[in-house]
C-alpha cells in the first residue's frame, strides 16, 4: 500500500517514489528520466508518474545536468551598463525565446573585486554570452570552469556579432538632408565607454564613406548645463547636424538649442538612437534609430541554441534589425 506521509521539508527523490509503490529504483528512474530503449508497461509508467506528482517529486537539476551533460542554462554576462529600455527588452525577448526551447536565461554582472564564485562556475551553463568583448583572461577562466560555448569566440566565426549600424544611418540621413558639417555627441559615463566608442567608430566610418570628416566635439553628461555648453561648442564649430549617442542625449541637445533660440532642425538637426518611448512624445518629436528589440533578442537566443544544440542560426543578421524613424528634429 502506498505511503501517504513524507518528512516535511525533505526533497522527494526517485527512491521515495519507488518505495511508495513497491517498485525498483531502476524502474522508477527509467520512467522519471524518460530513458530511451526501456520497455516499461504503460500502466506502470502511469502509476509512477501519478505517484511522483502526488508526492511532489521534482527532478534534481544538478543530477539531471550531470546525466545529460547539459544544464539548459544560458548565462548572459552584462557589463556595468545602465539597464535602459532597449537592453531590458532585448533580455526579455531572448529569455522568452530560450524558455520556449527549454532553456533558462540568467543575467550576471561580475564585480571587479567580488569574493564570491562567478556564476559560470556555480551554474555550469551550456553557453556563456557576453554583451561586450571579454578580456582573454576572463575567457580562459570560463573555459577552465568547463564551459564549452562562449560568445564572442574566434573559434565560431559563423556567429555574427551585433554591429553598431545605427550611427551609419544617423550620419547618412543627415548628409542626405544637406548637412556637410556633422558631429557625434556621446556620453562621459565610464560604464558605457565601450558602447560610446563603438557608436562613434561607426559614425566615423559612415562619414568617411560619404567623403566627410566628423567634427571633433567633447562628450557630455545629460544635464541642462552640459547640453547648453555642447550646443555652443557645436555652433562655434559650424556643426549643423548631430548624431547623438542615444535619445536621452539627443533630447538634452534639442532642449538646450531651443532654449537658446536655435531653430531645430533648421539650424541644428539632431538624430537620436534607440527610439525610447519618450522619443515620440517629446516636442518636437525626435528623429531616431529604432532597434528591433524582438529580432535582436531572438537572434541572441538563436546564437545560444546554435551552440548548445546545433540549431540553425536565424537567417536575418542583426544589422537588419535597425532602421531610421524620421520625425521632427532632422
Amino acid at each position: 500500500m502506498a505511503s501517504t506521509t513524507r518528512q516535511v521539508g525533505k526533497r522527494v527523490t526517485a527512491a521515495d517514489v519507488a518505495r511508495s509503490l513497491g517498485l525498483s529504483r531502476a524502474t522508477v528512474g527509467f520512467v522519471l528520466n524518460d530513458t530511451p530503449g526501456q520497455t516499461i508497461p504503460p500502466a506502470t509508467r502511469e502509476r509512477v508518474l501519478t505517484e511522483a506528482a502526488r508526492l511532489g517529486y521534482r527532478p534534481h537539476s544538478a543530477a539531471r545536468a550531470l546525466a545529460s551533460g547539459r544544464s539548459h542554462i544560458v548565462l548572459l554576462v552584462l557589463p556595468d551598463w545602465p539597464l535602459d529600455f532597449t537592453l531590458r527588452r532585448n533580455i526579455e525577448e531572448a529569455s522568452l525565446a530560450l524558455d520556449a526551447n527549454g532553456y533558462s536565461l540568467i543575467t550576471y554582472t561580475p564585480e571587479h573585486a567580488s569574493h564570491t564564485r562567478p556564476l559560470w562556475e556555480s551554474l555550469q551553463p551550456d553557453v556563456v554570452i557576453s554583451m561586450a568583448p571579454m578580456a582573454p583572461e576572463r575567457t580562459a577562466a570560463i573555459r577552465a570552469a568547463g564551459v564549452q560555448h562562449i560568445v564572442p569566440d574566434p573559434d565560431h566565426p559563423e556567429v555574427e556579432q551585433y554591429r553598431e549600424e545605427g550611427p551609419w544611418l544617423q550620419v547618412r540621413h543627415l548628409r542626405e538632408r544637406g548637412h556637410a558639417r556633422i558631429a557625434f555627441v556621446g556620453s562621459t559615463d565610464p560604464r558605457i565607454a565601450d558602447l560610446v566608442a563603438a557608436r562613434r567608430g561607426s559614425a566615423i566610418e559612415a562619414a568617411a564613406d560619404l567623403g566627410l570628416t566628423l567634427a571633433a566635439v567633447d562628450d557630455i553628461e545629460p544635464s541642462e548645463d552640459a547640453a547648453a555648453e555642447a550646443v555652443r561648442a557645436l555652433r562655434a564649430a559650424g556643426v549643423t547636424g548631430v548624431a547623438a549617442y542615444n535619445d536621452e542625449f539627443a533630447l538634452a541637445l534639442v532642449g538646450a538649442a531651443l532654449r537658446m533660440g536655435v531653430d531645430v532642425p533648421g539650424e541644428l538637426a539632431v538624430v537620436g538612437h534607440d527610439d525610447a518611448p519618450f522619443a515620440a512624445l517629446a516636442q518636437p518629436r525626435l528623429t531616431t534609430i529604432r532597434l528591433d528589440v524582438t529580432g535582436l533578442g531572438r537572434y541572441l537566443a538563436s546564437i545560444a541554441l546554435h551552440l548548445a544544440e546545433g540549431a540553425p542560426l536565424e537567417e536575418s543578421a542583426p544589422v537588419q534589425h535597425v532602421h531610421l524613424v524620421v520625425r521632427d528634429t532632422a
